[in-house]
Formats: C-alpha cells, structure tokens, sequence
C-alpha cells in the first residue's frame, strides 16, 4: 500500500477538520464538494474505506502519535 508523507497526511487532516468545524456540509456546493474530496482523498491515502476511520488511521501515523489504541484505554 502506498503511504501518504506524514506533512501530507498532517495538511489533508487540518483542511478537512477546519471545514468540518465550521459545518461545510451545509454550505455552498463547491464548499461540500471541497470536504468530498479530502475525505476521498483521507480514505484513499489511509488505505481507508470511511473517513472517520480515515481520520484515525492518519492521526496514528503522524509524528508523535502514541503506538496503543486510545479507545481502548480505560479512565
């Protein structure tokens, strides 16, 4: 599988969080085509089927990033 640069991963994860945090879904259609296109892009370099799986697969592979599976941490 080929694995997407760390600095590439790190910009598509930002651009897609921005858009999300400021709710694109619901906005001008270029903007919805716009957060489309990361999250194929987020699925395609993750190896991915689903963004949100996406998300969390990058998280895990960029710098810094803790080797366990947070959800499996207890509090």
């Amino acid at each position: 599988m080929l694995m997407a640069h760390p600095a590439v991963l790190n910009n598509l994860v930002e651009q897609y969080e921005t858009l999300r945090l400021l709710h694109a879904e619901e906005g001008a259609p270029e903007v919805r085509e716009r957060m489309e296109e990361l999250a194929r892009t987020l699925c395609v370099a993750t190896g991915t089927a689903d963004v949100e799986v996406a998300l969390v697969a990058a998280q895990h592979r960029l710098p810094g990033a803790r080797p366990e599976d947070d959800s499996l941490l207890t509090a």
